[in-house]
């Protein structure tokens, strides 16, 4: 299949391209789509189906969409940054912050925890597949884990340096990238998405 990624995000193509294999991969710059969604809604799935279905709108004949929505939920923050991940600092700077800053902001905010049972988080992403108007899939998964106390690791991207998978004890950025696909959010997602497909196929 031809599946339209609702993102403009290369790191996620990639991690797509290598799970969804045997399928094409397109971001909508690539058609010439200029797309770009306010994610307003208060959970992941709603998010993530929103973007499909703007896209959808959007897509040439022949094309599935898929979108995802995901984010990392703290415990000791009552579940932030959440569907705010990609936002996160953006009320306390004014503007948004890159990568390393939001790690260092959150790091900021988690230093009085000492123990690891107190910095508790969860890596979330929900999928969201349209094949057509009538037909709409959902997907939600989560991988346990705990937040750092500084960085460790040079792959992945986002929070991926200050988060460890409990499973496996290091950092989603630690991980190669055949283990990021079997142990993150993303990949146990992808994985549900993989049996519909064979399924509809």
């Amino acid at each position: 299949m031809n599946i339209l990624l609702a993102s403009n995000n290369e790191h996620k193509k990639e991690e797509f391209s290598r799970i969804l294999t045997g399928h094409t991969i397109i971001l909508p710059r690539e058609l010439g789509i200029d797309f770009d969604f306010e994610e307003e809604a208060e959970t992941f799935t709603e998010n993530a189906l929103g973007k499909a279905r703007a896209l959808a709108s959007l897509a040439p004949d022949g094309y599935k969409v898929l979108a995802d929505d995901s984010g990392l939920c703290v415990d000791a923050l009552e579940g932030l940054p959440g569907v705010r991940t990609a936002r996160y600092g953006l009320e306390t700077f004014g503007r948004m912050l890159g990568s390393e800053e939001r790690n260092e902001f959150l790091l900021k905010n988690l230093v009085h925890l000492e123990k690891r049972k107190d910095r508790g988080a969860q890596f979330v992403c929900a999928l969201a597949f349209v094949m057509d108007k009538r037909r709409e899939f959902t997907f939600c998964e989560a991988v346990e884990g705990f937040i750092t106390k500084e960085s460790y690791g040079e792959g992945g991207f986002g929070y991926d340096p200050v988060f460890v998978v409990k499973e496996v004890g290091r950092t989603m950025a630690e991980l190669s990238e055949q283990e990021k696909d079997r142990y993150s959010h993303r990949g146990k997602a992808s994985r549900h998405l993989i049996t519909l497909l064979g399924e509809i196929s």
